[in-house]
């Protein structure tokens, strides 16, 4: 099979710090090769790929302040639309823009629909649901208005994260830092429960890091980490006692939960967008209402087996799996095409 992925070209892939769409993106063009298809990349020059790799613009617009976002974005898409006839499919995993050239060709495309970064782009979707294959990253993160074709969890290589089976003595924070995320929830939970945190990720909103976050930060008590690569996250991920995950919106997936749990690591997460589809109550996790239930839980950590954890993501979230859905997902579309 012939397939072209198109990436996004926020970040490189795979992403050295954050970017969670470009690394699906990344995993599944790997898997892709090794399961021996001809896959074109269409990414960021900078970025590494076993892949073919097509790239319209340098780097990321999010780490090349020289470059545009809009001008990047039009040159990647049209580099993409104007191969897309040597391609069999077109996997996008670059949002919306990538449907406003799909009526243009003939080569079907299936999209991961990521996330809604604002119900402003829900008209997109709905213009192209016709004739698009949408592809829903949780049961939680489907649209009343669109039409799917299934639901893929996102996938990880578990061999890349170590498995830990004992319990560490701190808890984690591992992701944007940014108001919808909990970081301040986080740090009031260490602090009732009596165990240092861990804080890890990009700054997103620098208010909500000056005001809420910078001030708790000690070094002991509370330590800021920065962003961190994937060698950093695996040994912070594996030696935390929990995740804290007190998100207050509903998140699509959440990258960094199956990345806890491949090193054993249990999460504590607010029950909301696809948590509940994710962690597995008293097994994998605890998911809590407010910040009373999260103290409760940090108390209850040592029930669980790490395991546990492990083989939940092994068997649940691996890359695997996740390249497996997407390969059987395009032979239908294929199939049903020629048909």
């Amino acid at each position: 099979m012939k397939i072209g992925v198109i990436a996004s070209i926020a970040h490189r892939l795979p992403p050295l710090h954050y970017g969670p769409w470009e690394q699906i993106a990344s995993t599944l063009t790997e898997g892709f090769v090794a399961r021996g298809h001809d896959v074109t990349l269409f990414a960021t020059a900078d970025s590494a790929t076993s892949a073919k790799l097509h790239s319209a613009v340098a780097a990321g617009y999010e780490e090349d302040a020289r470059l545009d976002a809009k001008a990047s974005e039009a040159l990647h898409n049209a580099a993409a639309f104007e191969a897309a006839s040597e391609f069999d499919v077109l996997a996008n995993h670059f949002d919306f823009m990538p449907l406003s050239y799909s009526r243009l060709v003939s080569t079907p495309m299936v999209t991961t629909i990521h996330g809604f970064s604002s119900p402003r782009i829900v008209p997109v979707y709905r213009a192209y649901d016709d004739i698009a294959h949408y592809v829903a990253i949780s049961d939680a993160n489907r649209h009343p208005d669109l039409s799917y074709d299934a639901t893929i969890y996102h996938g990880i290589d578990t061999s890349r994260f170590t498995f830990v089976p004992d319990h560490g003595q701190y808890l984690l924070f591992l992701g944007r830092i940014h108001p919808d995320k909990g970081t301040h929830l986080a740090i009031e939970v260490a602090r009732r429960a009596g165990l240092p945190l861990v804080i890890a990720g990009i700054i997103q909103d620098q208010a909500y890091f000056r005001d809420a976050v910078q001030p708790h930060i000690d070094g002991v008590d509370v330590t800021y980490a920065g962003p961190v690569g994937p060698i950093e996250r695996d040994a912070l991920l594996g030696g935390a006692r929990a995740l804290l995950h007190l998100i207050s919106f509903a998140e699509p997936f959440g990258l960094s939960v199956i990345e806890a749990l491949a090193t054993g690591t249990p999460v504590i997460a607010s029950p909301l967008g696809s948590m509940p589809e994710l962690i597995r109550p008293a097994v994998t996790g605890f998911l809590v209402a407010d910040s009373d239930e999260a103290v409760s839980a940090v108390t209850r950590i040592g029930e669980l087996d790490r395991l546990d954890c492990r083989v939940d993501a092994t068997n649940r979230f691996s890359a695997g799996r996740m390249v497996d859905d997407y390969l059987a997902l395009f032979e239908r579309i294929l199939g049903a095409t020629a048909r």
